[in-house]
């Protein structure tokens, strides 16, 4: 994992993961630089990462006050519980959902909770931060945030691109990435992580999009994708064109057994 700081209030918790297939996801946390420190989700819980570690190179983890957690998909949750033993002070930002969803594996303490719904505010000292239902998303649980201070948005899953390479997926801007392999990526990851987008209202769908839009947003950080910043015409455009995707399908067993005999020793 790194951090860096590509906005005054905002850093960047990377990580990336190789997916056969598809390339090397982004998997960012981010801590907002507020009053009342927030730390946005919790990275992946593999046994080779130390997501406090990580966090205290930019905090020091007793001061964090709130944990976002957008959706509790297990590369969002990874160190949230060791997060909540070296933060006494922290609470959970959730949906009722989302903490359902959680107790099935292992329950959040429910006095550490703050539930909050897509369009209500969370006060953070210096800042409200507003949560949104992002345009897509693979979790009924998922609520992104826009500081209203800022102008920063933070969008869960949805803007995410396997990148090429581990540099592209480590880069610090999307523009790291050409245009035209961005687009094919946006519309992959579309298709893989939110297949219901080929079955929706074409005009609802749009009005979705127009919600970001219209938040007119100077950075948005998403869960993986490198940061974006300036003109977000691009950006939201091809959101536009998810429904008309190529539908992703899958490796299927004789797809897995071919690519675990190249691993076999010669």
């Amino acid at each position: 994992m790194k951090t860096y700081r590509p906005h005054r209030d905002v850093s960047v918790l990377n990580d990336h993961l190789q997916v056969p297939g598809l390339g090397v996801l982004p998997i960012n946390a981010f801590l907002i630089h507020a009053a009342e420190p927030v730390v946005v989700d919790t990275g992946v819980g593999l046994p080779d990462r130390d997501f406090l570690a990580t966090l205290a190179e930019v905090i020091d983890p007793t001061d964090v006050r709130w944990i976002w957690l957008t959706h509790p998909d297990r590369d969002h949750t990874g160190g949230l519980f060791a997060l909540l033993d070296a933060a006494p002070r922290a609470r959970v930002v959730t949906t009722f959902i989302g903490a359902g969803i959680m107790s099935t594996e292992r329950p959040l303490p429910m006095e550490r909770v703050y539930l909050l719904n897509p369009g209500q505010t969370l006060n953070v000292g210096d800042r409200r931060l507003t949560g949104f239902r992002p345009p897509l998303f693979d979790n009924p649980a998922t609520v992104g945030l826009f500081d209203m201070r800022s102008g920063v948005c933070f969008s869960s899953d949805c803007f995410g691109a396997p990148m090429a390479t581990a540099e592209l997926a480590q880069a610090e801007n999307v523009r790291a990435a050409s245009p035209d392999e961005l687009r094919a990526a946006q519309l992959l990851w579309a298709s893989v992580d939110s297949p219901w987008i080929h079955n929706v209202d074409t005009s609802m769908f749009a009005r979705s999009v127009q919600g970001i839009r219209a938040f007119n947003p100077t950075w948005i950080f998403s869960s993986h994708l490198p940061p974006a910043t300036g003109d977000m015409t691009r950006l939201l455009d091809t959101l536009l064109e998810a429904p008309s995707a190529d539908v992703f399908t899958g490796p299927d067993q004789a797809a897995l057994e071919a690519m675990l005999r190249e691993f076999e020793p010669v």
